[in-house]
């Protein structure tokens, strides 16, 4: 019988505005701001620090093809130094047609890395979110917190 090992990030205690608040780059702040508001109206979950620096929403339960299994945020955002990274987690559709129209961003293996908001088109952005977020809702087990 496989184990259940625990994801390495976790929720913790931290308002997530607090977080935000300590922002030192005043652009990474104010989108931080505006991504907290649009994905939690979008997500319709409360926002949730995981680990020191990820603002998620939602969580989901897990399980490989190899027996591990846990539980994390369906999806989230980090006000990292260099850019703005928006978590996009397995389950999501091919959103290729949405990340031709989103604006300039980079794509890593599950997330997006923006510079600045002003770069991308925010009602794009909550397609994507919102697809995800329906898409990880079909496939896993989740909820709000």
């Amino acid at each position: 019988m496989a184990s259940k090992q625990q994801n390495t990030t976790q929720p913790t205690d931290v308002e997530p505005a607090d977080f935000i608040a300590a922002v030192e780059h005043p652009v990474r702040r104010a989108d931080a701001e505006v991504l907290l508001d649009l994905m939690t109206r979008v997500t319709g979950y409360p926002p949730q620090m995981w680990g020191p620096t990820i603002i998620g929403f939602g969580r989901y339960h897990y399980r490989t093809d190899a027996g591990r299994e846990g539980d994390f945020m369906i999806t989230g955002f980090s006000p990292r130094k260099a850019n703005q990274v928006v978590y996009i987690l397995p389950g999501y559709d091919d959103i290729t047609e949405q990340l031709a129209r989103l604006g300039k961003h980079r794509l890593g293996k599950s997330c997006l890395y923006i510079n600045k908001l002003a770069d991308i088109d925010l009602e794009v952005l909550e397609e994507i979110v919102a697809g995800g977020v329906a898409r990880m809702r079909e496939n896993y087990e989740t909820w709000p917190e």
